[in-house]
């Protein structure tokens, strides 16, 4: 296969690089100065696209390369590729479902953890010398706290799951109800932000769900509410965010994704009752190796004319 060209559009694992170039021939986009130069010397060889949650499939690329085949996603969402485009023009697409699940939602769980028993802010207390000062000062307890979440899909569920351990009653708000679950559903996410204190985003971004928390939803969930985003920073309106932390609207907030990464609002840098990592859910080593490996055999059963393993369309 290493006359087969593939265009990665981004640093994303060495490890995934490395695969990659072991197996194809590799082009990163990132290299080339100038879009005009990468299709210039690469439009007509490029059979396949990698792309991640930074550069994915657009329409402009998918249309500059008449000889594209597939996407595969180094991730499980979706929004940065085009998916009707591909469709129109019979280009498959496969992500990465599953094998990050835990990974996210474990850092769902850190992220509420976080904010609830101000675990950095007790952090920076000792490192600054305050404790033979005096005590910090008494946070909340997490267990029972009634956690509601937006999307309860494969990441929703397992937070679900190891909420439900910290013994915390769970409702959420999707499209439909789930039959398969014995959880409060919500059919309006109004609803579900006033009956819980800590509300987790978990949905796929799309239309629908862009800047699905609101003014509206923020005002809901309160002064003695938690917002945790641990799906994609367009789910919530930003600057709205920022000015509910900041006039005491909202009770707290952990956040792994915004609006325009690595762009953070600087409003948030100041305040103790915000929790802020840099986008790395699923960043662990195990699940990074593995979802690079389902890439790869996703792109290799593509080309071998086997079915592909995690296949959206």
């Amino acid at each position: 296969m290493d006359s087969i060209t593939v265009l990665m559009t981004s640093p994303m694992s060495d490890y995934l690089e490395t695969q990659l170039k072991d197996r194809f021939n590799l082009v990163k986009l990132w290299t080339y100065s100038s879009k005009t130069d990468f299709f210039k010397h690469n439009s007509h060889s490029i059979r396949a696209v990698v792309g991640n949650t930074k550069i994915g499939a657009d329409a402009e690329l998918i249309d500059s390369l008449p000889e594209l085949e597939i996407v595969s996603s180094y991730s499980v969402g979706l929004d940065k590729i085009d998916l009707r485009k591909c469709q129109e023009k019979g280009i498959r697409v496969t992500n990465t479902p599953d094998v990050l699940t835990d990974d996210v939602a474990d850092v769902a769980m850190g992220l509420m953890l976080a904010v609830t028993r101000r675990v950095c802010e007790c952090d920076r207390f000792v490192r600054r010398g305050l404790w033979p000062k005096g005590d910090f000062r008494l946070t909340n307890k997490f267990s029972g706290m009634q956690v509601g979440i937006v999307g309860l899909g494969r990441i929703g569920s397992a937070i679900a799951t190891r909420a439900e351990a910290f013994g915390c009653p769970i409702s959420y708000y999707s499209r439909s109800e789930k039959p398969e679950t014995n959880y409060k559903y919500f059919s309006n996410i109004i609803d579900l932000a006033v009956n819980c204190q800590i509300l987790v985003v978990a949905c796929a971004l799309t239309e629908e769900t862009h800047h699905i928390i609101n003014c509206e939803v923020i005002d809901a969930l309160g002064p003695e509410g938690i917002l945790i985003n641990i799906g994609r920073g367009s789910h919530i309106d930003e600057p709205e965010l920022v000015s509910a932390l900041l006039e005491g609207r909202l009770g707290g907030a952990g956040l792994d994704v915004y609006e325009n990464e690595p762009e953070v609002p600087e409003q948030l840098f100041g305040l103790e009752n915000v929790v802020l990592m840099p986008h790395v859910g699923s960043d662990t080593v195990e699940t990074t190796d593995a979802m690079a490996d389902l890439v790869i055999k996703n792109l290799e059963a593509h080309f071998l004319k086997k079915p592909l393993l995690t296949p959206v369309v």
